[in-house]
């Protein structure tokens, strides 16, 4: 069999070092050299022939980050790699799935199409922000599930009477796979946009009097979203309100809107890394997760063990 050789961008090298911690092995030696322009020339100091070779990296921006990896992925391919898996803890660009008004990019897409481009033979990634992106690629894409992580924390503080809630109609499906879990009951915010990152309206459908509630979703931006649905929640009669959400992207005012929110509590994980500290924010590692996925696909084993169910 092949060996595994794990290497990382800069983006993602803190997690990169604990993923190749959990899995028993050190980091590949890469080198991400930059022009003085800022030009990108990764260069691998180890040979990578007839290795299965895992490049780490999360594509938040700048978007240098993608180009990195388009890189790396092309130097490992030419440098005769026997297989090349993106491992993307965050896909960037998830949001922009489909054309829902006229005259708009479907970058999820696009990325999808440079990264097969560049030589990709596999992707591994989690909560994607809607799971037909996995339909975007023409080889294997393993879709791990945050609630992995969310649900043995979850369950250590035993929390009574647990109401889960989808912050808004596209997150239904991930709030109900986690309240069948916990056989919980699970509520809905329907919001109205005036346009993105501002909410006109909203209201909850569903009893939360007296519950202690869970907001679920992929991702935090600005923090509007969590903030408005938890003071509407609140309003409603619940007793705590939480939240959880894979990939804190934390931009603009979003640490003060979280902090000033009725929030107990925003638990998160290090897909990105936080920007700083919070009393509120609660950060847990998928690094054990992943490293665990990358060891079931190189020894053709099933991942499915991985989810909770």
């Amino acid at each position: 069999m092949s060996s595994v050789k794990i290497f990382s961008g800069t983006a993602t090298r803190y997690l990169a070092e604990k993923i190749a911690e959990n899995y028993g092995k050190p980091l590949g030696n890469l080198i991400i050299q930059r022009f003085s322009d800022g030009e990108i020339s990764p260069f691998f100091e180890e040979s990578v022939r007839g290795c299965d070779v895992y490049l780490i990296q999360s594509t938040f921006p700048p978007a240098d980050n993608i180009m990195e990896l388009l890189l790396m992925i092309d130097a490992a391919k030419r440098a005769s790699a026997q297989s090349v898996t993106v491992v993307l803890p965050y896909f960037g660009y998830a949001r922009q799935d489909r054309k829902d008004k006229p005259r708009v990019a479907i970058a999820a897409k696009v990325v999808a199409n440079l990264l097969s481009a560049a030589g990709a033979d596999r992707l591994m990634t989690c909560d994607l922000h809607a799971g037909q992106i996995q339909g975007f690629f023409d080889f294997p894409v393993d879709h791990l599930d945050g609630s992995a992580i969310f649900v043995p924390y979850l369950k250590k503080q035993n929390i009574p009477n647990l109401v889960f809630a989808a912050p808004d109609v596209g997150g239904v499906g991930r709030a109900r796979n986690i309240a069948k879990i916990f056989e919980a009951d699970m509520i809905v915010c329907d919001k109205h946009r005036k346009r993105a990152n501002e909410i006109a309206s909203m209201q909850v459908i569903g009893d939360v009097e007296g519950a202690n509630v869970v907001l679920v979703d992929d991702m935090i931006d600005t923090g509007g979203t969590l903030s408005k649905a938890a003071q509407v929640i609140k309003e409603k009669g619940a007793k705590s309100i939480r939240a959880i959400c894979t990939h804190p992207l934390l931009s603009g005012k979003a640490y003060e809107n979280i902090e000033n929110s009725v929030l107990e509590e925003l638990i998160v994980t290090d897909t990105i890394p936080l920007k700083r500290e919070s009393h509120k924010i609660t950060q847990l590692s998928v690094s054990g997760l992943f490293a665990a996925a990358i060891r079931s696909v190189h020894n053709n084993e099933s991942i499915s063990s991985l989810f909770i169910s």
